[in-house]
Parts: C-alpha cells; structure tokens; sequence
C-alpha cells in the first residue's frame, strides 16, 4: 500500500497553504483540507484517507476530540494518525501517543521536509 491520500485539520488559512504546498506540490499527495474537527468527521469517511494529519489546538472540537470521533468511524479506525502541535515536550508527546497518535510533527514545520517526515512516520507505522 502506497500513501497517496491525507486528510488534513487544520483551523489556521495560513499554515493550511504552507502544508498543502508542501505537500502536494512537493510530496505528490492528495490533500482534503479541513477546517474544524466537524468538517473532518463530514469529510473524512468519503474521503478514505490513508492518513489523519491533525493540528491539536483548534476551536470547538481540538484534534484528540477529533480523532476520537474519526476512530468512532469504521473505516478510519486503524487509520495512522499525526498530531501537528507546538507543544512537543516529551510527556506531550506521550499523550498524543497514547491518545492513538503514530507520532508528532513539531510546529512550525519546515515545508521542504514535511512531505518526508509524513511519508517516514506512516511506512513505520504501517510497517
């Protein structure tokens, strides 16, 4: 299996346009870009991502909120999932873990290794 399709939440404009640069233009992915945690979970089952990249800090419903209602759907709940958060302490990291994330990808991210990181953090998690 290939990562070709990622579904991508983030409530920031600005940082949607550097990742889905990133991404697309330079990874070659396929991007459904959303707004909210509710976009997502409209979105995301039609969608058939083969991973869940989400930003942690949004209004109303936060990524782990969000992925937890994604992980309520049957075909997302194996889904590899990736936090994208400032807060990357070790313990935050942890949670983020345990709360079913593969990795994290610190914030801000270098748009010219974004698309590698994502692409290394699946093929480990999808071994």
């Amino acid at each position: 299996m290939e990562l070709s399709k990622i579904l991508y939440v983030e409530d920031d404009p600005d940082i949607q346009t550097v990742a889905r640069m990133a991404l697309e233009m330079v990874g070659g992915y396929t991007l459904e870009v959303c707004s909210s945690g509710d976009e997502a979970l409209a979105k995301g089952p039609g969608f058939g991502p083969d991973l869940i990249l989400l930003d942690v800090m949004m209004p109303g419903m936060d990524g782990p909120t969000t992925l937890a209602s994604l992980r309520e759907i049957p075909q997302l709940e194996k889904t590899t999932a990736i936090f994208m958060t400032a807060k990357v302490m070790p313990s935050d990291v942890q949670r983020y873990k345990d709360l079913g994330a593969a990795d994290v990808i610190p914030k801000p991210f270098d748009p010219m290794t974004l698309a590698q990181q994502v692409r290394e953090i699946w093929s480990a998690d999808n071994g």
